[in-house]
């Protein structure tokens, strides 16, 4: 159903590896709705090169192996499994020591901290079973308060020469951090690393926020703010901190922004009359053209990653469904065909899926569609899953479920589009409505 990603080390599709392994030649992996066996691999710690490096040495490789674990594609061996030490970068790999334990992946590296704190880390990556290096070493240099970007930087590598993919980890997320009482809960936006390290506030919990939206650029961000007692839709620049009112016209409510893939267009919803709308605006001119204009509501809009086409949801016809339309409005098209309502849609950066949250039968779920509504795979089902968003490479979707009771809190899950490795990602507390950033 989805295309295939080529492995260059040693793993099979659905079968037992590595018995099964070809002796010439590459194995490949089929991402399919079957279970895969994750590629075994060992990440020993980096060598310091400096005593400076010492601890950060450990560490780069623990997140380095942290960020391949968590794809569920890669299974980790443990280094108490280990035969023979990595005493040297340079040194000679004893790929029979690396065979014995079934270690088809080999990630070693090194690390430096320089007088003036600059790191500087290398590594290797290494196909055990065929005894050579895949690709040629790089390196990548930071300050030592930026070490965890390092670290996915390197990951991003293996991933993508592994897989054939592009890798996510050198990202982060924008979402709403809740806090309090179920009834009486603050939120404010903040921001944190794709896996939920070196969160940053950026608004204060005086004001309700909603649905944070990055640009194509990653350095602003959309969201609807109830400081005026009214929703309007803001603009912050991450860097500064610094925003200003994108939307605001009196008598009307302005909310479920997103930015367009060219980041000087932005498309919304706007109350005016009683009549919930899909508008555009250019940013730099504050130009506003309506897209929609039928009774029912209109919401929820996301452009297709070439920016010709807009998907919406909308209950014109007496239930929420999914639509989609030109970029310039006009008819629309429903795309949605199965039982139940269907709300939030977000197209697939690779362009070829929608995601979207479903409705049905007392349960919530977040699912994937083909652009025309065909070939339709919940992922997901709770008590309250909704509003995902994806990870850049169109892999991984993250999305907010809400726990049942008085007690319940929301908090962020990611997983694959094929429905397997549903993992909780760390948060300080309770978080929703998240949103990926493209790679750093």
């Amino acid at each position: 159903m989805y295309r295939f990603m080529t492995i260059v080390l040693a793993v099979l599709a659905l079968i037992q590896a590595p018995a099964l392994r070809a002796q010439d030649g590459p194995l490949r992996i089929e991402i399919t709705e079957g279970v895969i066996e994750p590629l075994p691999f060992a990440v020993p710690d980096f060598i310091a090169e400096s005593s400076a490096a010492n601890e950060l040495a450990r560490n780069l490789a623990r997140v380095v192996a942290a960020d391949l674990s968590g794809t569920g594609l890669f299974r980790e061996i443990p280094a108490d499994a280990f035969i023979s030490p990595v005493t040297s970068f340079s040194s000679p790999v004893q790929f029979a020591d690396w065979k014995a334990i079934n270690a088809q992946a080999l990630v070693t590296g090194a690390v430096n901290v320089d007088a003036g704190g600059k790191v500087t880390a290398k590594f290797r990556l290494w196909d055990v079973f065929a005894g050579q290096e895949l690709g040629n070493g790089l390196q990548f240099s930071g300050t030592q308060d930026g070490w965890r970007r390092i670290a996915h930087k390197i990951a991003d590598q293996v991933y993508s020469r592994i897989t054939g993919e592009t890798g996510y980890f050198d990202t982060r997320v924008a979402f709403v951090a809740e806090s309090g009482p179920k009834g009486q809960r603050a939120k404010r936006l903040a921001i944190m690393d794709y896996d939920g390290a070196n969160v940053k506030y950026l608004t204060d919990s005086s004001s309700l926020v909603l649905a944070p939206r990055f640009s194509p650029t990653g350095d602003r961000v959309l969201y609807t703010s109830y400081e005026s007692g009214f929703p309007r839709v803001y603009m912050l620049d991450i860097a500064s901190v610094s925003r200003r009112v994108l939307e605001s016209q009196d008598g009307t409510m302005s909310f479920a922004p997103r930015f367009a893939p060219n980041g000087r267009t932005v498309v919304y919803s706007l109350i005016r009359g009683g009549n919930t709308d899909i508008y555009k605006m250019d940013i730099g001119t504050g130009q506003s053209t309506r897209l929609t204009s039928a009774p029912s509501i209109e919401t929820a809009p996301s452009v297709s990653p070439d920016g010709s086409q807009i998907v919406f949801e909308s209950d014109r016809s007496g239930s929420k469904q999914i639509y989609v339309m030109s970029a310039d409005g006009g008819d629309a098209r429903r795309i949605s065909k199965g039982d139940g309502q269907y709300g939030t849609p977000v197209w697939s950066p690779r362009g070829d899926l929608v995601a979207f949250t479903k409705q049905s039968k007392r349960r919530f779920h977040i699912g994937v569609m083909r652009t025309d509504g065909s070939e339709e795979r919940l992922l997901t089902a709770s008590f309250l899953d909704e509003g995902p968003t994806w990870a850049p490479n169109g892999r991984v979707i993250m999305f907010t479920r809400e726990t049942q009771g008085e007690q319940g809190q929301s908090r962020l899950y990611s997983v694959d589009i094929t429905g397997r490795n549903l993992r909780q990602v760390s948060t300080p507390g309770g978080a929703s409505d998240p949103s990926w950033s493209p790679l750093q």
